[in-house]
């Protein structure tokens, strides 16, 4: 047993291995951006007592999910087998899972921005009843069981090393424990912030649907939009914090004499 961790370690420890740890941790924390969006969206419709111990559960089975994927990586490659074909088109297991994650992935969404649209305002209302905690749970691996798929495949089209994927994908996922947190109370806090993250969610849906299909999107381009209007919705945000700051304080009407 500790030969063969000796072995790992040594085989870990080359300037190769340890460039392609480093660049493949970055492409996981860059992939679990979304993830990240997802789970804050779930998550709020926790109470606020078990928001934390739901992302910090959901990103820590996800990790565990994701490592055994690697570990059965000769399953995951047989999944781009094609299984049948529909008007031409091959369909293979992967497209499938990514088929119904994105069509998941669109109509949760959706649903999110139908609610915070057209949801009830009257304070009489009936209250939805919030969330389960167990339901959160399921619906997060079900979800990083989706976004894993494309995370392991182009771990293996970029290192040839199980050890050195399995601690990149630790490594990601501490990186995402840290973040995860802040990232989901700052969603929450600005509900234009939480309409943006919908519509990202909605994006990253259709991608899911489109590369499902067999067409392929450079995630570049889909990144590059969602940074540039999170840049600029900050930049709303900023403009409405300063507008606040300085907007004159007025004082209170004087009482009326009878």
């Amino acid at each position: 047993m500790f030969e063969t961790l000796a072995t790992g370690l040594a085989e870990l420890m080359t300037t190769e291995n340890l460039l392609a740890l480093l660049t493949l941790t970055l492409l996981e924390v860059v992939l679990g951006i979304d993830n990240i969006v997802f789970i804050a969206i779930l998550c709020g419709r926790l109470p606020e007592s078990k928001q934390g111990k739901a992302r910090t559960l959901g990103l820590s089975l996800a990790m565990f999910m994701r490592i055994g994927l690697l570990l059965a990586i000769g399953w995951i490659m047989s999944l781009q087998a094609p299984l049948f074909d529909v008007l031409g088109k091959d369909f293979s297991g992967r497209d499938l899972i990514l088929l119904g994650g994105g069509l998941f992935l669109i109509g949760k969404a959706t649903y999110e921005i139908h609610h915070r649209i057209e949801g009830p305002e009257d304070p009489h209302a009936p209250v939805r009843q919030a969330a389960s905690f167990a339901g959160v749970l399921v619906q997060i691996l079900l979800l990083d069981l989706v976004f894993s798929l494309d995370s392991v495949i182009t771990a293996v089209g970029m290192v040839r090393s199980i050890p050195v994927m399995i601690v990149a994908v630790i490594l990601a996922v501490l990186v995402m424990l840290v973040f995860a947190g802040p990232i989901s109370r700052f969603i929450l806090r600005h509900p234009t912030m939480k309409m943006l993250a919908l519509a990202f969610l909605v994006l990253i849906g259709v991608v899911l649907v489109i590369d499902g299909w067999g067409e392929h999107i450079n995630k570049g381009y889909i990144y590059f939009a969602m940074g540039f209007s999170l840049a600029v919705e900050m930049l709303n945000l900023w403009s409405a914090k300063n507008r606040q700051a300085k907007a004159p304080v007025t004082a209170p009407p004087p009482p009326e004499t009878a």
